[in-house]
Formats: C-alpha cells, sequence, structure tokens
C-alpha cells in the first residue's frame, strides 16, 4: 500500500463485518473473532490470534465503556492490520471500565512491529464510536450489508 494513512475503511472487509453475532462470553467472542480472521485468512493462525487477544485482555479490558469493546493485539507474520466488526445478538459482559455489557465489538490485529499508525487507528476508532448517535446507527443494523456501510462511509 503506498498510502502510509490506515483509515477504517481500509482495514474492514465486508467478509469481516458481521451483524447480530450470537455469543454468550467475552471468550466466545474472541474465539469468533479468532475464527472469523482464519476464515478470511487461512495464513493466519486461529489458535494465535486468540491466545494474542486473551493476553491483551489480560492488562486490562478493551471495553471502552457504553456497550462497547475494541479488542486488539498484535500478531507474528502480519504484514497488513486486520479489523473485525461485530454487533451481538445479546450484550455480555466484558469486564468494561464501566461495567456495560458489550454489544459493539471492533477488533483489531496488527503486526507485530506496530507503529503509531496503529495507535492513531485505535483513537480514530475510539473518537468514532464516541459519538452516540453513530454508535446507534450501528446498533440498528439488520444486515452485514448496512453495518459496513455505516461504519465505513462515516468517516470523516
Amino acid at each position: 500500500m503506498s498510502d502510509t494513512s490506515l483509515t477504517i475503511d481500509n482495514i474492514l472487509a465486508p467478509e469481516l463485518t458481521l451483524c447480530r453475532v450470537p455469543a454468550s462470553s467475552k471468550k466466545r467472542v474472541l474465539e469468533f473473532i479468532a475464527e472469523q480472521i482464519h476464515r478470511h485468512d487461512e495464513s493466519l493462525s486461529e489458535t494465535q490470534i486468540f491466545n494474542n487477544l486473551v493476553s491483551r485482555e489480560r492488562l486490562g479490558s478493551t471495553g471502552i465503556g457504553q456497550g462497547i469493546a475494541i479488542p486488539h493485539c498484535r500478531l507474528e507474520g502480519l504484514d497488513h492490520v486486520v479489523g473485525v466488526l461485530l454487533t451481538l445478538e445479546e450484550s455480555i459482559e466484558f469486564d468494561a471500565i464501566d461495567n456495560q455489557p458489550v454489544d459493539l465489538v471492533f477488533a483489531l490485529v496488527v503486526p507485530k512491529e506496530a507503529t503509531s499508525e496503529h495507535l492513531e487507528l485505535l483513537s480514530q476508532l475510539a473518537e468514532k464510536f464516541n459519538e452516540r448517535a453513530f454508535c446507534d446507527g450501528l446498533r440498528q443494523c439488520d444486515d452485514a450489508t448496512t453495518l459496513y456501510k455505516r461504519m465505513t462511509t462515516a468517516t470523516e
């Protein structure tokens, strides 16, 4: 990629945008994310992604409040950023900072040599998810196509 600025729409694939995913626990959500990424790119290890996401959660929950979580981790051998967007069928406990259950998840898996760009991406996400109207719009989606469009077209 010649363009060095990473934006949400160039890291999120429609196939990794899923609506109303049934999940019973935080662990299950992280497993599901790892499965989806592996299915999307079989060269990436599902187990490694899952373990890295779990390790990151142990440092502190990625539940940022208001029903939103941004689980993320670094991955050896990855050469691009992978984003996964999920809305959950029902809110789940995520040890979020405000103790609210989570129903909106944006996972980010970045190369091991993560740069300031990746931090920039996390702050872009946090900023978008800080807008209640934007989040409500995502939660109202009934299908993945609409969800993908709402997530990628609302970029400033």
